[in-house]
Protein backbone atom coordinates (compact mmCIF):
# COMPACT_ATOMS: atom_id res chain seq x y z
CA UNK A 1 0.00 0.00 0.00
CA UNK A 2 1.31 3.78 -1.34
CA UNK A 3 1.55 6.58 1.25
CA UNK A 4 -0.95 8.12 -0.97
CA UNK A 5 -3.46 4.99 -0.72
CA UNK A 6 -3.09 5.29 3.32
CA UNK A 7 -3.83 8.88 3.27
CA UNK A 8 -7.02 8.29 1.35
CA UNK A 9 -7.65 5.33 3.60
CA UNK A 10 -7.47 7.12 7.02
CA UNK A 11 -9.55 10.46 5.60
CA UNK A 12 -12.53 7.85 4.33
CA UNK A 13 -11.84 6.73 8.17
CA UNK A 14 -11.45 9.81 9.91
CA UNK A 15 -15.03 10.70 7.91
CA UNK A 16 -16.89 7.79 9.09
CA UNK A 17 -15.84 8.35 12.87
CA UNK A 18 -17.24 11.91 12.17
CA UNK A 19 -20.27 10.47 11.07
CA UNK A 20 -20.76 8.14 13.23
CA UNK A 21 -20.04 10.22 16.46
CA UNK A 22 -22.13 13.34 15.36
CA UNK A 23 -24.20 12.15 12.43
CA UNK A 24 -27.69 11.74 14.39
CA UNK A 25 -27.04 15.50 16.06
CA UNK A 26 -26.47 16.68 12.31
CA UNK A 27 -29.41 14.87 11.17
CA UNK A 28 -31.98 16.51 13.56
CA UNK A 29 -30.33 19.70 13.01
CA UNK A 30 -30.87 19.54 9.22
CA UNK A 31 -34.50 18.18 9.84
CA UNK A 32 -35.48 21.46 11.80
CA UNK A 33 -33.56 23.65 9.17
CA UNK A 34 -36.20 21.55 6.30
CA UNK A 35 -39.18 21.28 8.29
CA UNK A 36 -38.68 24.72 9.79
CA UNK A 37 -38.45 26.03 6.10
CA UNK A 38 -40.99 23.94 4.48
CA UNK A 39 -44.25 24.61 7.23
CA UNK A 40 -44.92 27.94 8.96
CA UNK A 41 -45.29 26.90 12.36
CA UNK A 42 -42.95 24.13 13.02
CA UNK A 43 -40.33 26.59 15.16
CA UNK A 44 -43.08 27.76 17.06
CA UNK A 45 -42.83 27.70 20.71
CA UNK A 46 -45.91 26.09 21.33
CA UNK A 47 -44.55 23.15 18.77
CA UNK A 48 -41.80 22.69 19.98
CA UNK A 49 -43.43 22.29 23.19
CA UNK A 50 -46.11 19.64 21.66
CA UNK A 51 -42.93 17.33 20.00
CA UNK A 52 -41.03 17.36 23.97
CA UNK A 53 -44.47 16.58 25.46
CA UNK A 54 -44.96 13.70 22.33
CA UNK A 55 -41.68 12.04 22.97
CA UNK A 56 -42.10 12.11 26.66
CA UNK A 57 -43.84 8.63 26.94
CA UNK A 58 -41.45 7.10 24.83
CA UNK A 59 -38.39 8.56 26.48
CA UNK A 60 -39.47 6.84 29.39
CA UNK A 61 -40.45 3.30 28.45
CA UNK A 62 -36.93 3.46 26.12
CA UNK A 63 -35.22 4.57 28.91
CA UNK A 64 -36.31 1.23 30.53
CA UNK A 65 -35.34 -0.50 27.83
CA UNK A 66 -31.84 0.78 27.50
CA UNK A 67 -31.38 -0.35 30.93
CA UNK A 68 -32.14 -3.80 29.83
CA UNK A 69 -29.98 -4.00 26.56
CA UNK A 70 -26.65 -2.49 29.11
CA UNK A 71 -26.91 -5.64 30.44
CA UNK A 72 -26.90 -7.47 27.30
CA UNK A 73 -30.99 -7.80 27.96
CA UNK A 74 -33.52 -6.54 25.26
CA UNK A 75 -36.92 -6.31 27.20
CA UNK A 76 -39.97 -6.72 24.69
CA UNK A 77 -42.40 -6.61 27.40
CA UNK A 78 -42.61 -2.86 27.98
CA UNK A 79 -45.47 -1.68 25.87
CA UNK A 80 -47.49 -4.81 27.31
CA UNK A 81 -46.03 -3.59 30.77
CA UNK A 82 -47.08 0.09 29.70
CA UNK A 83 -51.08 -1.14 29.06
CA UNK A 84 -51.06 -2.88 32.28
CA UNK A 85 -49.89 -0.02 34.31
CA UNK A 86 -52.25 2.08 32.18
CA UNK A 87 -55.58 0.21 32.59
CA UNK A 88 -54.46 -0.20 36.09
CA UNK A 89 -54.24 2.89 37.23
CA UNK A 90 -57.28 4.72 35.80
CA UNK A 91 -59.44 1.44 37.11
CA UNK A 92 -58.08 2.36 40.62
CA UNK A 93 -59.49 5.35 40.24
CA UNK A 94 -62.84 5.03 38.47
CA UNK A 95 -63.92 1.67 39.68
CA UNK A 96 -62.40 1.71 42.82
CA UNK A 97 -62.39 5.12 44.46
CA UNK A 98 -59.01 4.85 45.14
CA UNK A 99 -57.00 8.38 45.67
CA UNK A 100 -53.83 9.44 43.86
CA UNK A 101 -51.18 7.94 46.07
CA UNK A 102 -53.14 4.28 46.30
CA UNK A 103 -53.55 4.47 42.59
CA UNK A 104 -49.99 5.19 41.78
CA UNK A 105 -48.26 2.94 44.24
CA UNK A 106 -50.42 -0.23 43.74
CA UNK A 107 -49.66 0.35 39.80
CA UNK A 108 -46.20 0.38 40.56
CA UNK A 109 -46.12 -2.27 42.43
CA UNK A 110 -47.68 -4.28 40.00
CA UNK A 111 -45.35 -3.46 37.34
CA UNK A 112 -42.09 -4.51 39.99
CA UNK A 113 -44.15 -8.13 40.33
CA UNK A 114 -44.09 -7.78 36.05
CA UNK A 115 -40.40 -7.14 35.94
CA UNK A 116 -39.54 -9.99 38.84
CA UNK A 117 -41.51 -12.41 36.48
CA UNK A 118 -39.56 -11.40 33.28
CA UNK A 119 -36.21 -11.72 35.40
CA UNK A 120 -36.97 -15.20 36.95
CA UNK A 121 -37.63 -16.53 33.53
CA UNK A 122 -34.66 -15.33 31.89
CA UNK A 123 -32.39 -15.83 34.65
CA UNK A 124 -33.25 -19.22 35.26
CA UNK A 125 -34.73 -20.93 32.42
CA UNK A 126 -31.58 -18.79 30.49
CA UNK A 127 -33.35 -18.93 27.53
CA UNK A 128 -32.53 -15.61 25.35
CA UNK A 129 -33.59 -12.67 26.65
CA UNK A 130 -35.11 -10.81 23.34
CA UNK A 131 -37.31 -14.44 23.18
CA UNK A 132 -38.69 -15.16 26.35
CA UNK A 133 -39.69 -11.38 26.79
CA UNK A 134 -41.71 -11.72 23.37
CA UNK A 135 -43.90 -14.67 24.79
CA UNK A 136 -44.50 -12.62 28.06
CA UNK A 137 -44.92 -9.69 25.78
CA UNK A 138 -48.31 -11.40 24.69
CA UNK A 139 -48.91 -12.82 27.98
CA UNK A 140 -48.97 -9.31 29.88
CA UNK A 141 -50.95 -7.54 26.38
CA UNK A 142 -53.32 -10.81 27.41
CA UNK A 143 -53.43 -9.79 31.38
CA UNK A 144 -54.33 -6.43 30.68
CA UNK A 145 -57.48 -7.08 28.28
CA UNK A 146 -58.59 -9.46 30.60
CA UNK A 147 -58.77 -7.08 33.27
CA UNK A 148 -60.26 -4.56 31.20
CA UNK A 149 -62.47 -7.29 29.62
CA UNK A 150 -61.24 -5.86 26.07
CA UNK A 151 -63.21 -2.35 27.14
CA UNK A 152 -62.53 1.05 27.61
CA UNK A 153 -61.78 2.58 30.99
CA UNK A 154 -62.92 5.97 31.59
CA UNK A 155 -65.12 7.75 33.79
CA UNK A 156 -68.85 7.04 33.68
CA UNK A 157 -68.51 3.86 31.72
CA UNK A 158 -71.06 0.99 31.83
CA UNK A 159 -69.74 -1.73 34.39
CA UNK A 160 -70.42 -5.13 33.56
CA UNK A 161 -73.39 -5.29 36.28
CA UNK A 162 -75.34 -2.22 33.61
CA UNK A 163 -74.38 0.10 36.43
CA UNK A 164 -72.31 2.84 35.91
CA UNK A 165 -68.48 3.61 37.24
CA UNK A 166 -68.98 6.41 40.35
CA UNK A 167 -65.21 6.68 40.99
CA UNK A 168 -63.27 10.03 39.52
CA UNK A 169 -59.81 10.75 38.33
CA UNK A 170 -57.97 13.36 40.79
CA UNK A 171 -57.40 16.82 38.48
CA UNK A 172 -53.99 16.37 40.19
CA UNK A 173 -53.19 13.24 38.22
CA UNK A 174 -54.10 14.34 35.18
CA UNK A 175 -51.47 17.56 35.86
CA UNK A 176 -49.03 14.53 35.07
CA UNK A 177 -49.66 14.39 31.87
CA UNK A 178 -49.50 18.06 30.76
CA UNK A 179 -46.84 20.51 30.05
CA UNK A 180 -44.10 21.18 32.31
CA UNK A 181 -44.82 18.24 34.44
CA UNK A 182 -44.86 15.25 31.78
CA UNK A 183 -41.63 17.36 30.23
CA UNK A 184 -39.83 17.76 33.77
CA UNK A 185 -40.33 14.15 34.64
CA UNK A 186 -38.83 13.12 31.12
CA UNK A 187 -35.73 15.02 31.52
CA UNK A 188 -35.38 13.60 35.30
CA UNK A 189 -35.49 10.47 34.23
CA UNK A 190 -32.90 11.07 31.79
CA UNK A 191 -30.48 12.35 34.22
CA UNK A 192 -31.04 9.96 36.89
CA UNK A 193 -29.98 7.00 34.49
CA UNK A 194 -27.59 9.10 32.87
CA UNK A 195 -25.98 9.51 36.26
CA UNK A 196 -26.47 5.65 37.36
CA UNK A 197 -25.28 4.33 34.16
CA UNK A 198 -22.19 6.46 33.32
CA UNK A 199 -20.74 7.90 37.43
CA UNK A 200 -21.64 4.72 39.39
CA UNK A 201 -19.78 1.59 39.92
CA UNK A 202 -23.29 -0.31 39.34
CA UNK A 203 -23.67 1.21 36.03
CA UNK A 204 -20.31 0.55 35.03
CA UNK A 205 -21.08 -3.23 36.48
CA UNK A 206 -24.01 -3.35 34.39
CA UNK A 207 -21.97 -2.89 31.17
CA UNK A 208 -19.62 -5.20 31.76
CA UNK A 209 -22.62 -7.50 31.94
CA UNK A 210 -23.48 -6.47 28.42
CA UNK A 211 -20.24 -6.79 26.92
CA UNK A 212 -19.11 -10.09 28.93
CA UNK A 213 -21.15 -12.01 30.94
CA UNK A 214 -18.70 -14.52 31.89
CA UNK A 215 -15.47 -12.22 32.32
CA UNK A 216 -17.83 -10.07 34.93
CA UNK A 217 -18.84 -13.66 36.87
CA UNK A 218 -15.25 -14.20 37.27
CA UNK A 219 -14.07 -10.25 38.18
CA UNK A 220 -16.73 -10.96 41.55
CA UNK A 221 -20.05 -9.44 40.19
CA UNK A 222 -23.15 -10.85 41.28
CA UNK A 223 -24.47 -11.11 37.04
CA UNK A 224 -27.75 -12.46 38.00
CA UNK A 225 -28.36 -9.47 40.55
CA UNK A 226 -27.33 -6.61 38.35
CA UNK A 227 -29.51 -8.90 35.47
CA UNK A 228 -32.80 -8.82 37.87
CA UNK A 229 -32.19 -4.82 39.05
CA UNK A 230 -31.60 -4.31 35.03
CA UNK A 231 -35.52 -5.87 34.64
CA UNK A 232 -36.86 -4.76 37.30
CA UNK A 233 -36.08 -0.98 36.09
CA UNK A 234 -37.06 -1.61 33.01
CA UNK A 235 -40.49 -2.76 34.00
CA UNK A 236 -40.92 0.10 36.75
CA UNK A 237 -40.05 3.08 34.07
CA UNK A 238 -42.60 0.84 31.65
CA UNK A 239 -44.86 1.49 34.58
CA UNK A 240 -44.31 5.42 35.16
CA UNK A 241 -44.76 5.47 30.80
CA UNK A 242 -48.42 3.87 31.25
CA UNK A 243 -49.06 5.71 34.31
CA UNK A 244 -47.95 9.60 31.86
CA UNK A 245 -50.34 8.00 29.26
CA UNK A 246 -53.21 7.47 31.38
CA UNK A 247 -52.69 11.23 32.85
CA UNK A 248 -52.55 12.39 29.07
CA UNK A 249 -55.64 11.20 28.08
CA UNK A 250 -57.58 10.26 31.22
CA UNK A 251 -59.13 6.80 29.95
CA UNK A 252 -57.16 3.18 29.23
CA UNK A 253 -57.69 2.06 26.24
CA UNK A 254 -57.37 -1.64 24.41
CA UNK A 255 -53.49 -1.87 24.56
CA UNK A 256 -52.75 2.06 24.52
CA UNK A 257 -48.91 1.08 25.13
CA UNK A 258 -48.66 -1.30 22.67
CA UNK A 259 -47.63 1.54 19.77
CA UNK A 260 -44.70 3.10 22.02
CA UNK A 261 -43.07 -0.28 21.66
CA UNK A 262 -41.29 0.13 18.48
CA UNK A 263 -40.26 3.67 18.90
CA UNK A 264 -38.90 2.81 22.20
CA UNK A 265 -36.99 0.17 20.51
CA UNK A 266 -35.62 2.69 17.46
CA UNK A 267 -34.70 5.38 20.15
CA UNK A 268 -32.98 3.11 22.49
CA UNK A 269 -30.65 2.12 19.15
CA UNK A 270 -30.17 5.61 17.41
CA UNK A 271 -28.89 5.96 20.54
CA UNK A 272 -26.24 4.01 20.04
CA UNK A 273 -24.50 5.72 17.57
CA UNK A 274 -24.88 9.27 19.34
CA UNK A 275 -21.60 11.00 20.28
CA UNK A 276 -20.19 7.71 19.66
CA UNK A 277 -21.26 5.70 22.83
CA UNK A 278 -21.17 2.54 20.72
CA UNK A 279 -23.53 1.24 23.55
CA UNK A 280 -27.20 2.04 25.51
CA UNK A 281 -27.22 5.15 27.16
CA UNK A 282 -29.71 7.57 28.56
CA UNK A 283 -28.58 10.53 26.85
CA UNK A 284 -28.35 9.16 23.01
CA UNK A 285 -31.84 7.15 23.74
CA UNK A 286 -33.11 10.47 24.26
CA UNK A 287 -31.33 12.06 21.35
CA UNK A 288 -33.13 9.21 19.40
CA UNK A 289 -36.59 10.11 20.76
CA UNK A 290 -36.56 13.79 19.96
CA UNK A 291 -35.28 12.27 16.24
CA UNK A 292 -38.29 10.46 16.02
CA UNK A 293 -40.64 13.04 17.74
CA UNK A 294 -39.51 15.55 14.86
CA UNK A 295 -39.78 13.37 11.93
CA UNK A 296 -43.41 12.41 12.98
CA UNK A 297 -44.44 16.25 13.83
CA UNK A 298 -42.59 17.76 10.60
CA UNK A 299 -44.17 14.60 8.43
CA UNK A 300 -47.93 15.47 10.07
CA UNK A 301 -47.32 19.06 9.46
CA UNK A 302 -45.99 18.67 5.85
CA UNK A 303 -49.44 16.36 5.63
CA UNK A 304 -47.85 12.67 5.09
CA UNK A 305 -50.42 10.27 5.50
CA UNK A 306 -50.11 8.14 9.15
CA UNK A 307 -49.59 5.23 7.76
CA UNK A 308 -46.46 5.99 6.16
CA UNK A 309 -44.67 7.05 9.52
CA UNK A 310 -43.91 3.47 10.12
CA UNK A 311 -41.99 3.47 6.47
CA UNK A 312 -39.73 6.35 8.08
CA UNK A 313 -39.11 5.23 11.22
CA UNK A 314 -38.60 2.28 10.14
CA UNK A 315 -35.78 3.16 7.64
CA UNK A 316 -34.37 5.40 9.85
CA UNK A 317 -33.80 2.68 12.68
CA UNK A 318 -32.42 0.51 10.02
CA UNK A 319 -29.96 2.97 9.36
CA UNK A 320 -28.93 3.39 12.94
CA UNK A 321 -28.39 -0.19 12.99
CA UNK A 322 -26.15 -0.52 10.02
CA UNK A 323 -24.15 2.43 10.77
CA UNK A 324 -23.45 0.46 14.34
CA UNK A 325 -23.20 -2.59 13.72
CA UNK A 326 -20.64 -1.45 10.58
CA UNK A 327 -18.67 0.31 13.13
CA UNK A 328 -18.58 -2.65 15.43
CA UNK A 329 -16.97 -4.94 12.58
CA UNK A 330 -14.52 -2.13 11.87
Amino acid sequence: MNSAEATRQSKNAGAFQLLYKYGTILTILLLIVFFGTMTDNFLNYTNIINILRSISIVTIIAIGLTVSLAVGGFDLSVGSTASIANALVISMFVWHGQNIGVGLVVTLLFCLVVGLVNAFLVINFKIQDMLMTLATMFVFQGIALTYTRGATVSENMILPSGEFATGQIPDSFGALGKAPWIIIIMLVVVLLVHIFLTYTKHGRYMYMIGGNPEAAKLSGIAVNKYRLLAYLISALFAGIGGIILGSRVMTAEVNAGGPYLMDAVAAAFIGFSVLGAGKPNAFGTFVGAVLIGILSNGLIMMSVPYYAMDIVKGSVLALALAITYFRSRR
